[in-house]
């Protein structure tokens, strides 16, 4: 499980260290194998180890190829996903294409979400996590059925 936001450094080569508490995890299970993709509804990327990439690819097969929004989302998920491996350093290449998607500079932010990260621009995500603590403030996140049903 992967949780917490946390400000990390993108060095000039486009790598960024994985923090050192999930290394093992992502080493014993996926051997160090991840993908990156583009969230088609956020400006941020979506870093998967494999074994849960392997889950969202057979959700993207199962998408029908004549429906455009479908052909969309497949398109782009799986057109931008990149196949990145921890070095011995724990560190991940972002490709080019991904890091301008994101508009990621030297300071991002690793976002745990559970089965994934999230990896943002600093600027990107002061932005999105403002907007989202207005929404729960002025309760319109509230109005899901499913949020309603949330008790924390």
């Amino acid at each position: 499980m992967f949780r917490g936001a946390q400000a990390i450094n993108l060095d000039t080569k486009g790598r960024i260290a994985i923090p050192t508490r999930y290394r093992p995890e992502l080493l014993a299970e996926n051997q160090g194998q991840l993908i990156c993709t583009v969230d088609i509804r956020q400006p941020c990327l979506l870093l998967y180890p494999l074994k849960e990439w392997e889950i969202i690819e057979q959700k993207l097969c199962q998408l029908a190829n004549f429906d455009p929004a479908q052909r969309s989302v497949q398109r782009v998920m799986s057109g931008y996903a990149t196949e990145c491996e921890l070095d011995s350093a724990g560190r991940i290449l972002l490709s080019a294409p991904l890091r301008q998607r994101a508009k990621l500079e030297k300071t991002i932010m690793l976002v745990g979400q559970l089965n994934k990260f999230e990896i943002w621009s600093e600027t990107e995500w002061q932005v999105q996590i403002e907007r989202d603590l207005e929404l729960g403030l002025s309760g319109e996140l509230a109005t899901s059925d499913a949020l309603k049903m949330l008790s924390l």
